[in-house]
């Protein structure tokens, strides 16, 4: 039997209600800090690659997902008449118009105007992520992003008035040169739009990106820890203020206004990812599909899977997870819901003498048995992360 096969064994239709997240890979032009899998849209065949994703989802989107979130890639870039096609083939095989309390989907300005905004919602969308990114044409440029300042503005004022009442604004901070005076004169602009929810993360240099390249050839330096810290205080401060809570390390809304999707990731709950290079997670096991156009749609064609990887972590190692994932969330998590998240049945809990150690640390509270990071904990949530992670291995 073929490791095609041993991993095809495993796979069947995700149980009703479960979250669905869409992988649609296409974009104007590939961003410089950017790690996930995505193409620039020109040249390619993108129906026959939303023809495979249709055919995934046929094969194994749940009934009645609780939520849904297509990212990418650019998921505005496709035509109205393209995203309608789409969407409408998902709600026959799903239903999710009349089960899922929130429907996101991705956009970036430069391909998201009033009739798109409209259109989005006509067929199910509820909540839209704009990537404005930064506010800076220069910083856009050297982002490798296309749009331009003004279009970021256009595009939230054509939301709003398209109908839309649940955006997010994605923000990224700590650019090489940038001072948390600038960032904080940045983000108040962003903050007076009033938008539902932010995302504002730090500038990241990953592994096979061209930031990451431009980092080790020295032609970008990495902004020191101090200024990065004061990057996260201006964050918290300013969100505060604008009547945001900090629900997670990165992530900003109004009440009622939490990305309902990805509060399930951070609480290590099951989901089915479809489309290139997608992940699921159902009950203790996991895998990932192809990270390539072409090959993707013909492993969906021949082989009715496009799974590469998949695999089954320990009970310790699961658990591990759960504590770092739910930890970045401002509500924590108690050891009884670590263990029920994470399907571990082990008489002794490994993880709760590590988040012990970490309370006497000062980087985490126990609040009505509950663990939660401390002020002092929140900047330092990766190095709480890799306290958990070192023990997994």
């Amino acid at each position: 039997m073929s490791a095609t096969e041993n991993l095809r064994t495993s796979l069947e239709r995700a149980p009703a209600g479960t979250p669905l997240y869409v992988h649609l890979p296409f974009c104007a032009a590939k961003c410089h800090y950017c790690d996930f899998f995505s193409v620039p849209a020109e040249g390619q065949d993108r129906g026959a690659n939303l023809a495979a994703i249709v055919r995934e989802a046929e094969l194994y989107a749940p009934r009645q997902p609780r939520t849904v979130f297509v990212g990418g890639g650019t998921p505005s870039l496709l035509s109205t008449t393209e995203l309608r096609s789409f969407f409408d083939a998902l709600e026959r095989i799903t239903g999710f118009r009349s089960s899922a309390v929130e429907v996101t989907a991705e956009c970036n300005p430069e391909s998201l105007d009033r009739d798109k905004a409209r259109a989005l919602l006509d067929l199910g969308v509820t909540r839209l992520s704009i990537g404005f990114q930064s506010l800076h044409d220069e910083v856009l440029q050297l982002f490798g992003r296309v749009h331009t300042v003004e279009q970021s503005f256009a595009a939230f004022e054509s939301a709003r008035s398209a109908g839309v009442r649940d955006l997010n604004i994605d923000m990224i901070y700590a650019v090489p040169g940038q001072t948390a005076e600038a960032w904080e004169r940045d983000l108040a602009r962003v903050l007076a739009l009033g938008s539902e929810h932010l995302s504002a993360y730090n500038l990241t240099f990953e592994e096979e990106t061209v930031f990451r390249r431009w980092l080790d050839q020295g032609r970008l330096t990495k902004s020191e820890e101090e200024v990065e810290l004061a990057h996260f205080d201006v964050t918290r401060a300013l969100t505060a203020g604008a009547g945001l809570e900090a629900y997670e390390i990165s992530n900003f809304a109004r009440s009622g206004h939490r990305c309902a999707h990805n509060v399930n990731y951070w609480e290590n709950g099951p989901y089915l990812g479809i489309g290139p290079s997608a992940v699921s997670k159902i009950g203790p096991t996991r895998g990932g599909n192809l990270k390539a156009i072409q090959p993707y749609n013909r492993r969906i064609a021949a082989d009715n899977d496009a799974r590469t990887w998949e695999e089954t972590p320990s009970g310790a190692a699961r658990l591990f997870e759960t504590w770092w994932l739910g930890l970045r969330l401002s509500d924590g998590l108690s050891a009884d819901e670590a263990r029920s998240r994470a399907h571990f049945t082990g008489s002794d809990d490994p993880a709760v003498p590590i988040a012990e150690s970490l309370v006497v640390d000062g980087l985490v509270e126990v609040v009505h048995d509950r663990y939660r990071l401390t002020a002092r904990g929140l900047p330092l949530a990766d190095y709480v992360a890799k306290r958990f992670l070192a023990a997994a291995t």
